[in-house]
């Protein structure tokens, strides 16, 4: 007997039946099913008797790529009921497709994603034909709400029509050839039997072309490349992760209206859905009156007469719903009116209409499902440390016991298992936290969480250390996220990451381009490594390389940066401390070239042409090393850079790097008081914002003592501390003192005076000054 193929679309009801029946009137000696080859001989464990949506979940890894994926199933998918049906008329069941870690699967997450879209010309030339929005809606009038009679040939011309003249993609030419291959051994082996081909309609056209002739042996089923990890697991699966409105890429949106479509047809379909719109919107407090429903029922019955349906397809009753229970104007389409996701500023009603239609089901296993082994690790460990429970937990970490059920917490975390919330506790390298707080709540998505993190480790710490791995991957240049993935690695008890995620952290800070980014890691990786006994990181191998790596980086990029007149940059000045406290505290125990550094900084700190800040810092980091430097003269050096236009910033650079070094030299506290007070007016006034940041470096007392020789230098008495709590507006105290300089130019003029009897503290006012205490 000749073949029978039936192509179906992903997830939809009418297909489902229509194998259902064909599969029943034919009995045929082998159902051969788009799926995954590999799986043939663990086809038992897909019929043991699950509740679905159900999914095949695969992963795969090697030293170059990375690749998980998902097979689902529900009761109204074809494959599904190819299988079932299949298994009843007893049938040899085979999956004939590639396995989903093959390369033709790369960069998808779901097997069955239409193949159709991505031929979207056809689709929407078919769609202007018919006066419909978009494939959905096509789809619904032409197969889920038309009558059953001829649907096959109805499919065959569909798909004919999709597919037509064009070339296939090199990964569908693949997979097709390879399916055919099995239709042909099928075909020879079954002799006067029936054979049924179940795939996505996009590929039949092809399938029975290449099916017609070929060599007829069983295809072998490729295996994984040697040095390559990867399996297959069943996970429970969802309505809502089967709902295009959520992200699915392949099959029928609202699942949970098709699965009533399926079960019990669109009459009744239509009025559950209503219902079920209903009791969300009056569960969430939202009026909806028995004249909404009423209306709403009108209005789809009236559309579906005029769009040519015999009952109310899903459209149908959404426009209708919408109609009656939408009284404002829309900030965005309706969503069923596009294919994608639910929009950000949908309507709250709108949102409760696609939920309605998603449905809540969520699937689950047979208990005599095959599981990998993350799945009893991580039973085991949570066990172990009595957080199987449901309820708070309070830790201190400085607790040992306390601690390693942290790890154990944030190891969970790391795998994104739901149900597992830390709402307190450290957040970065420096926070002083040093207590936790979880709270543990069951989830119906717990088991597949962690079948799916299987793919990172068959244990809870080898799984959180390929997920730590993988973002350090995807992370790049943002150090941002990389400072992020090592304090995620210190609070998981992973001291030392693998060596692929070192190097991918080492490419990313070596490559980053923010300074100010740069030196905030910085700071806080070298604090970890210094200091940390908590979470065991201090003298960390794995901190330490990211350290080198960062003081390196902050050097090269500190001498790039250009722009005289440039403002001071916090940042960038930031990153020099972390470098200049990484020389001075890690240079012996880590691979830091001091020498090189400060040669650096001598070029940087005479260079005119960069920003006065990253002169000053400079200059401060080679004062701050003084101890390896033996020609410095800072005196000298603040007198050259003192320029009223940038003399803040230059200063501010300065102070940042070395403030304890110019708070302990007298002779520079002093030059600084005849600079400020050589200022004119108009160039203190102008300079006067900058001052005031430059001195904030200085804490409170540090800014006391300032202030207290500035009043010695002038043979003053008073407090030094009432000083700096003077309310006086400095920038009042600027103009007066224009006011001052203009009477005495006035002055002189008329021959009245002859030399100023004003006393200028101009070092006071900027560090006395309110802003700045």
């Amino acid at each position: 007997m000749p073949v029978t193929f039936i192509g179906v679309r992903h997830h939809s009801p009418a297909c489902a039946r229509l194998v259902a029946d064909t599969i029943d009137a034919l009995r045929p000696a082998y159902v051969l099913i788009e799926g995954p080859a590999d799986l043939n001989d663990r086809v038992g464990e897909l019929l043991l008797g699950h509740e679905l949506p159900v999914a095949v979940f695969t992963s795969y890894r090697d030293d170059e790529r990375r690749h998980g994926s998902w097979t689902p199933f529900c009761d109204y998918s074809p494959e599904w009921v190819a299988l079932t049906h299949g298994s009843a008329a007893g049938a040899e069941l085979r999956f004939i497709d590639l396995p989903a870690w093959h390369p033709a699967f790369a960069g998808r997450a779901n097997r069955y994603a239409d193949a159709e879209l991505r031929y979207a010309e056809v689709i929407a030339r078919l769609c202007r034909g018919f006066d419909v929005d978009n494939i959905d809606v096509l789809w619904d009038h032409l197969v889920e709400i038309a009558p059953p009679e001829g649907l096959a040939e109805r499919l065959a011309t569909y798909f004919d029509l999709v597919r037509g003249e064009s070339a296939a993609a090199e990964s569908d030419t693949a997979r097709e050839e390879y399916m055919a291959s099995w239709v042909r051994a099928a075909e020879s082996e079954a002799g006067d039997r029936p054979v049924v081909v179940v795939t996505g309609g996009f590929h039949r056209p092809a399938l029975v072309s290449l099916s017609a002739s070929g060599p007829t042996a069983w295809p072998a089923v490729p295996r994984l490349p040697e040095g390559a990890l990867g399996g297959s697991y069943l996970v429970p699966y969802s309505f809502r992760r089967l709902d295009a409105f959520d992200g699915y890429q392949s099959g029928m949106p609202s699942p949970g209206y098709y699965q009533e479509l399926y079960e019990y047809g669109a009459e009744v379909a239509a009025r559950h859905l209503v219902e079920a719109v209903a009791g969300r919107l009056r569960d969430r407090k939202q009026p909806v009156s028995t004249a909404d429903l009423i209306a709403a029922r009108a209005t789809a019955d009236g559309l579906a007469v005029i769009r040519g349906h015999a009952s109310p397809a899903r459209t149908d009753v959404l426009d209708g719903l919408a109609s009656a229970l939408v009284n404002e104007a829309l900030d965005v389409p309706l969503p069923w009116s596009d294919r994608g996701t639910l929009r950000a500023g949908s309507h709250p009603v709108v949102v409760e209409m696609v939920a309605a239609l998603s449905g809540s089901r969520v699937g689950r296993l047979h208990p005599r499902t095959p599981a990998p082994p993350l799945v009893h690790d991580f039973d085991a460990e949570l066990d172990r440390a009595g957080l199987d429970i449901v309820g708070d937990v309070d830790l201190d970490l400085t607790r040992p016991g306390d601690r390693s059920r942290s790890v154990i917490l944030h190891r969970v975390r790391i795998l994104a298992v739901p149900g597992f919330t830390r709402t307190a506790g450290p957040s970065v390298g420096l926070d002083p936290s040093l207590r936790e707080r979880w709270t543990l709540r069951p989830d119906p998505g717990r088991l597949t969480a962690v079948i799916e993190a299987g793919a990172h480790g068959a244990t809870l710490a080898d799984a959180c250390a390929g997920a730590l791995a993988e973002r350090a991957a995807a992370a790049g240049r943002d150090v941002d996220a990389l400072a992020a993935i090592l304090f995620d690695a210190a609070l998981c008890g992973l001291t030392d990451v693998s060596d692929r995620a070192l190097a991918d952290i080492d490419a990313g800070v070596a490559a980053a381009p923010d300074l100010g980014a740069l030196g905030r890691m910085l700071a806080v990786m070298l604090t970890m490594w210094r200091h940390d006994r908590v979470f065991g990181t201090a003298r960390s191998g794995a901190l330490g390389r990211v350290v080198e790596v960062a003081v390196r980086r902050v050097l090269w990029l500190a001498e790039g940066v250009r722009g005289p007149a440039a403002p001071a940059d916090l940042g960038r000045i930031a990153a020099l401390a972390a470098c200049r406290d990484a020389l001075r505290h890690a240079a012996s125990a880590l691979s830091l070239d001091v020498g090189a550094a400060l040669e650096t900084a001598a070029r940087v700190s005479a260079d005119t042409s960069a920003p006065p800040d990253l002169r000053g810092a400079m200059f401060g980091l080679q004062w701050a090393l003084a101890d390896l430097v033996t020609d410095l003269d800072p005196v000298r050096t603040v007198r050259g850079a003192f320029v009223a236009a940038t003399a803040g910033d230059w200063l501010a650079g300065l102070f940042a790097l070395a403030r304890e070094e110019v708070l302990h030299h007298e002779d520079v506290i002093g030059l600084l008081d005849e600079l400020m007070s050589g200022l004119g007016a108009d160039d203190f006034l102008v300079g006067l914002p900058a001052l005031r940041q430059a001195f904030e470096f200085f804490p409170p007392r540090e800014r006391e003592i300032i202030a207290g020789r500035l009043l010695a230098r002038r043979g003053l008495s008073g407090s030094a501390r009432g000083l700096l709590r003077g309310t006086a507006d400095p920038q009042t105290v600027a103009a007066g003192m224009r006011l001052d300089e203009r009477v005495e130019h006035l002055l002189r003029a008329a021959g009245l005076i002859t030399e100023s009897s004003a006393v200028r503290n101009s070092v006071v006012q900027s560090v006395g000054s309110e802003g700045v205490a």
